[in-house]
């Protein structure tokens, strides 16, 4: 499995954006410049390590974070993801969401079975 710079880009922009940085402070954070940044959350150019791990400093984020969906190892980090947007569902929110996972699972298990 390779790298998959587009999904890198956008966990960066979501990341970003939920700690209320514009492009602008994220580049100062981690020492890159704005034009940069916008051409990572776009997924338009691949990131050396020093700047991968600059980023998830600035973002006060593990690497393993933002490239959970290059790396099956990270499943913890996408059930970690999962918990978080979920924590503040009500319980109908979480009812339909339960009702909408299984059927999502079923018809996933059914495709990858031929089925």
């Amino acid at each position: 499995m390779g790298l998959d710079y587009q999904a890198i880009g956008t966990r960066v922009r979501r990341l970003r954006k939920a700690r209320g940085l514009t492009q602008q402070t994220l580049a100062e954070l981690s020492d890159q410049e704005p034009s940069n940044i916008s051409h990572i959350e776009r997924g338009a150019t691949k990131l050396s390590l020093p700047t991968l791990v600059n980023i998830a400093n600035a973002l006060e984020v593990t690497v393993d974070e933002l490239l959970c969906d290059s790396l099956p190892a990270s499943k913890n980090v996408l059930e970690r993801e999962v918990a978080q947007l979920l924590a503040d569902c009500s319980h109908l929110e979480l009812k339909i969401i339960t009702e909408t996972v299984l059927a999502l699972k079923e018809s996933l298990r059914r495709a990858s079975l031929g089925g």
